[in-house]
């Protein structure tokens, strides 16, 4: 009797665990071997470098445990090829599981029923757990199948199949359903920045996060050693996709919002549009230059303090020269302080000691004048003579530099300061704002850091730089050390006469090893160079945001994935060459994504108007969805039946997520009378059947009902309304209510009809 299609690929899908589990085994039972070998510097260091790697690997095979096989490809030549999250060979060595991003599994991607190229089918597996549940088939050419194929052809297509699953709160790799755009982004070259253009429900989010896969597969040489950076647009966002790539077998890429690029800060708040633009604008760069270079301060006049018991004298004049040979050193402003600092004290110090002479050598002066002194030390006298050495002026500025009082004058002149420091400073004197014509950033100290501080602070940071000497310093003890431990490292072997071990070695073992740096350790390390950074929503960073983010990624070898259409900071991007081309000219290139994948057609018409209305020549992505109920518009005064609306959308879409997207004038109303629906954009959010958002908040995520509270405040309470009830409206999956009060306005006429 023949067996079913299912009952052929469960014999291949079992087949294919059973070598998933071999290889597992051998890579827990490598351990055992690890634990060998010398004890020299270098066989620990091996040794450590094998564990790293082992426990990637075994995190690997852990993630692909869901999935492992999910589809395969019959070419013409009869060749079959199955296609997985991670590639595998049988017993004999050969390929047994092609990883999908490795070449031979393109075609998987590529082929259409316009240009199948040697492919006869494609088919799509799908399982639960280790049992194969469901086939989808696509033939490309029915006359080259074999007959027994032919009479097992099955399933529905697995791309619509996959969209009309319910919302999980957590994106969902589409590895088994990447369409051939998308593939083109996966697989663009890694050099370069790629701007990856694509409307609400294009996947380029998605896209992108296999692209991040796709490069750690094919430059794992290059981008291991220096690692991924996706940054993301909130904390929410962030869990949203985080089990994304560990899903595709990549655990050690790193993820931070914009909020949390500095070292120290996780900053969430937003400021107002205006204070927002102010910040964002490029030409803060040279604002907070001129801010900071206003803190390198000269006295009006000479100042005398009294220092170990003796007046001390710092003219104006020396001042200005201590300043402008402090500024003409190619530093940062902490580092040049040291150059200052010691022309300050050497001023200083040079006062005094003149003080000692004159007041050693007047006494003798009257003796002379008076003739009371014998020729020999009346000669002696009047020969041009200099009482002081080199080491009388360093001891005196070592002293001067202890007195509490000379400390206090150099860091009134010129001060050594932190980021942070700097801009609470900063924004706390009003004189110091008009200074640099930015008096909207006023504002006391002890509030909370803004999402548009961060890039600031990343400014700041550069500016100042840091005081490395007391670390060079400590670098230098080491280096001592060092030679000390290897000396008596010589000894000890000569005694013992040990031969396998040289010295070096030998002290190397008393010290502590660096391990493999991990994804955090590259997060804490602002200094770090990433090998490529992903930036998600880039259309909502600004222009100093944009300095902060280069700054990661010296080579420029970025993805940028946004969609102008959905700009709503006051400072983000209205044309990419403009934000890009400071940094890299015309080194980037662009794909478009204008498929809508997500969004129902009826829904898609309506968020097409509103983006009509807003930007006349923008294109919205084609929806290939036409199923689903159509949007709808209930009137609300108040917000008092907005429970029942909740509850009633629950029960519509069972399985599933509801978003309440607010403006924020009526946020406050719409928590009280939902108690207990999240409502912070905070990771957890999304675990729960229904969250409260902005517009904002709820950038790059998806729900399977919106419903959209006072479309008329989100339209003015922001330069950008337009652009934030687009962004709402595309949130939906399924179902979309707008609820309002008073007339719908224009650019929603659509649903009243």
């Amino acid at each position: 009797m023949p067996i079913s299609a299912v009952e052929e690929e469960q014999r291949k899908v079992t087949w294919l665990y059973g070598l998933l589990d071999a290889a597992r085994a051998r890579t827990a039972g490598s351990e055992r071997a690890e634990a060998g070998g010398g004890a020299g510097f270098q066989q620990r260091a091996d040794r450590e470098t094998a564990v790293h790697e082992r426990e990637k690997r075994l995190a690997q095979y852990a993630a692909v445990e869901h999935g492992l096989c999910f589809g395969r490809i019959d070419r013409k030549d009869d060749d079959t090829l199955y296609i997985g999250r991670v590639g595998l060979r049988d017993e004999e060595g050969e390929p047994a599981l092609i990883d999908w991003r490795a070449p031979a599994a393109r075609p998987f991607y590529t082929a259409t029923a316009a240009d199948p190229g040697e492919l006869v089918r494609r088919r799509h597996l799908h399982t639960r757990r280790r049992k194969v549940v469901g086939l989808d088939d696509e033939v490309f050419d029915l006359e080259a199948m074999k007959p027994g194929d032919k009479a097992n052809l099955v399933g529905e297509a697995a791309l619509l199949s996959s969209l009309r699953r319910g919302r999980t709160g957590r994106m969902s790799d589409v590895v088994a359903t990447i369409q051939a755009e998308q593939d083109e982004v996966v697989r663009a070259g890694f050099q370069g920045i790629l701007v990856v253009q694509g409307g609400p429900g294009t996947g380029k989010t998605v896209a992108a996060l296999h692209r991040a896969a796709f490069l750690l597969y094919t430059y794992r040489e290059t981008l291991s050693r220096r690692g991924v950076l996706i940054v993301g647009p909130n904390p929410t966002f962030l869990r949203y996709i985080e089990r994304v790539l560990p899903g595709l077998g990549e655990t050690d890429v790193a993820l931070c919002t914009l909020g949390a690029l500095y070292p120290g800060v996780h900053a969430t708040t937003a400021d107002t549009p205006e204070v927002e633009a102010s910040k964002g604008d490029g030409r803060m760069a040279e604002r907070l230059e001129a801010a900071l270079k206003a803190r390198q301060r000269v006295p009006e006049d000479d100042v005398t303090l009294e220092a170990d018991g003796m007046p001390a004298t710092l003219t104006r004049e020396a001042a200005l020269r201590a300043r402008e040979h402090a500024r003409d050193v190619r530093a940062p402003h902490n580092v040049q302080r040291r150059v200052f600092v010691h022309d300050v004290l050497a001023a200083l110090a040079e006062d005094q000691l003149d003080r000692m002479e004159r007041e050693t050598d007047e006494p003798l002066q009257q003796l002379l004048a008076e003739g009371g002194l014998s020729r020999e030390l009346r000669e002696l006298l009047e020969e041009p003579s200099r009482l002081r050495e080199d080491h009388d002026l360093e001891l005196a500025k070592e002293t001067l530099w202890e007195d509490p009082q000379v400390r206090g004058l150099i860091d009134s002149l010129w001060p050594e300061l932190t980021p942070e420091g700097f801009l609470t400073d900063l924004y706390a004197d009003p004189g110091a704002l008009d200074h640099i014509g930015r008096p909207e950033l006023r504002r006391e100290p002890g509030a909370p850091w803004t999402v548009a501080d961060v890039p600031l602070l990343d400014e700041a940071a550069e500016l100042l730089g840091v005081d490395d000497s007391a670390d060079k310093a400590a670098e230098r003890r080491a280096e001592q050390r060092r030679r000390e431990e290897e000396r008596y490292a010589r000894g000890v072997l000569q005694i013992s006469g040990i031969t396998e071990v040289d010295a070096a070695m030998l002290a190397e073992r008393q010290r502590e090893d660096r391990g493999p740096v991990t994804a955090a350790e590259r997060l804490a390390d602002r200094e770090w160079a990433y090998g490529h950074v992903i930036v998600d929503e880039a259309q909502e960073l600004s222009a100093m945001a944009w300095r902060a983010v280069m700054r990661r990624v010296p080579a420029k070898s970025m993805t940028v994935v946004g969609d102008l259409a959905q700009t709503g900071s006051a400072a983000g991007a209205r044309d990419w060459g403009e934000m890009l081309e400071p940094f890299v000219e015309d080194r980037w290139r662009e794909l478009r994504l204008l498929v809508n994948y997500r969004t129902p057609g009826a829904i898609m018409a309506v968020a097409e108007d509103v983006l009509a209305s807003v930007d006349p020549a923008a294109e919205a992505p084609r929806s290939v969805r036409e199923e689903g109920d159509p949007p709808q518009s209930v009137r609300m005064e108040a917000l008092d039946a907005l429970p029942a609306l909740v509850e009633a959308e629950l029960e519509r879409i069972g399985e599933g997520r509801v978003a309440v997207i607010t403006s924020r004038a009526r946020r406050e109303e719409a928590i009280a009378v939902l108690p207990g629906t999240p409502s912070e954009v905070t990771p957890e959010a999304l675990d729960h059947p229904v969250v409260l958002l902005t517009a904002t908040e709820s950038k790059g995520l998806e729900f399977d009902s919106v419903l959209l509270v006072d479309p008329d405040g989100m339209l003015t309470e922001s330069p950008n309304g337009g652009h934030d009830l687009y962004v709402a409206i595309t949130r939906a999956t399924r179902r979309l209510t707008v609820v309002h009060s008073g007339h719908l306005p224009p650019e929603l006429a659509r649903l009243e009809s």
